[in-house]
């Protein structure tokens, strides 16, 4: 037996787990900055919980998830979780914060598994960042994930565009349902196999396939359908993002491929990924939470493809380099041991270091201080020891220098801003 990784997963280091980190980090501090608390999730969820709440007629449920009956749960079907929001929504009916406290924010980060056919940002183990509110039904709330998302990407230098649209409610979706199956039974002989089995079952998901995708835009519009409070609701979702300078396109046959939206539904797209361009998707479900045996609570969240928005860094350029600021030479014993105590010295003001070993000769640590990117290597021999220095060699300048031990820091600081 090989063992090599399977099928769909990847091995992360270097330039990517840099690009993956820097997108976590930055969206971890934008959720903090808008008061959204952490809450983390298990992996294994009852299959019954996406079921319910994906909906049985999704590409999740029906072909994507990992799932295998738990002996030890009494026979209980378990998956690992392939989407965040059904774990955070079934954590908060379960905590009971529908009835107790229902006004809440949270934000999720981790893995997620799908059973999909591998390619370049698709993943069977990929990585989500999301954000959950509940409790509020106003626009502005739809409206703040939009220039939250915006946010994130203008800093981390990404050029995306966004698509919004409104899929209506309980009241006017109906009727725009009805008139996806009279479309859909009019244009039969050219729908694929999959949509055949989702007309009468999911006929918004017709809107979803990317095999009809042409066939599609002439399917009906779902803004000619929507009831007036949608109508105002959406218009306002609009201006707001206006407002907060977010630039959009309102795309009418933007559905999401999961059952529990409604309303507003956007999603996000990158520069740079061919076919797998959507780093971020999201919308409102007010019917999520009273679905899973909570009260009759709004919702709203997005999720980012942490994956994907990796994946445009690298396509724009983006990945910041990492080097240390300083490498640790020290030439024999004594020396090792004040080595060791230059550089707790050193990363006490923040100043990255590499401890080199001290049984290599002064070419080949030299030579490996380059490799590293480190700017500078600090060198400490019998000598400088004795006379309490080292020797600050400027790997970029090629100069070298004497500095007393307690100067050490100060003179790679002033270093590193020239």
């Amino acid at each position: 037996m090989e063992l090599t990784r399977l099928r769909g997963f990847r091995d992360l280091f270097g330039t990517d787990t840099r690009a993956m980190t820097l997108v976590e980090d930055r969206a971890r501090a934008l959720a903090l900055r808008h008061n959204f608390s952490e809450i983390r999730i298990p992996l294994l969820e009852r299959i019954q919980l996406f079921a319910r709440s994906t909906g049985e007629t999704s590409d999740i449920v029906e072909k994507q998830m990992y799932a295998f009956t738990d002996r030890d749960e009494g026979e209980t079907v378990v998956a690992l979780r392939p989407e965040g929001t059904p774990s955070v929504v079934r954590a908060y009916v379960e905590a009971g914060l529908d009835r107790s406290d229902p006004e809440q924010r949270f934000f999720y980060s981790g893995p997620v598994f799908r059973r999909e056919r591998p390619q370049k940002g698709r993943y069977r183990q990929f990585y989500q960042f999301g954000v959950e509110i509940f409790g509020r039904a106003d626009p502005s709330c739809d409206a703040e994930l939009l220039i939250m998302v915006n946010e994130l990407c203008r800093s981390l230098g990404l050029r995306v565009r966004f698509e919004i649209n409104s899929i209506g409610d309980a009241t006017c979706r109906p009727n725009f349902r009805a008139a996806l199956i009279e479309w859909g039974r009019a244009h039969w002989d050219e729908l694929c196999d999959d949509c055949h089995s989702r007309l009468e079952r999911n006929p918004l998901r017709l809107l979803d396939c990317k095999i009809d995708a042409k066939l599609a835009e002439s399917a009906p519009n779902s803004l000619d359908y929507l009831c007036e409070p949608c109508r105002a609701h959406f218009e306002t979702v609009k201006e707001l993002a206006t407002a907060g300078n977010v630039e959009f396109v309102v795309n009418p046959r933007l559905v999401r491929g999961l059952d529990y939206y409604t309303r507003t539904a956007f999603e996000v797209m990158a520069d740079g990924l061919g076919a797998q361009s959507t780093v971020v998707g999201g919308g409102r479900y007010d019917g999520l939470v009273e679905t899973m045996g909570g009260s009759a609570i709004p919702g709203i969240g997005f999720g980012i493809g942490v994956d994907r928005m990796a994946l445009a860094l690298h396509a724009a350029g983006l990945v910041p380099t990492t080097a240390p600021d300083a490498a640790m030479i020290a030439m024999g014993p004594a020396a090792a041991r004040q080595a060791i105590v230059v550089a707790q010295a050193l990363r006490a003001q923040n100043l990255s270091v590499e401890m080199l070993s001290p049984e290599r000769k002064m070419k080949a640590l030299l030579g490996r201080a380059s490799k590293i990117g480190a700017r500078f290597a600090v060198i400490i021999g019998d000598d400088e020891l004795a006379r309490g220095v080292i020797q600050l060699r400027d790997l970029k300048n090629s100069s070298q220098r004497e500095v007393a031990f307690a100067d050490t820091a100060g003179a790679i600081a002033a270093g590193l801003k020239n």
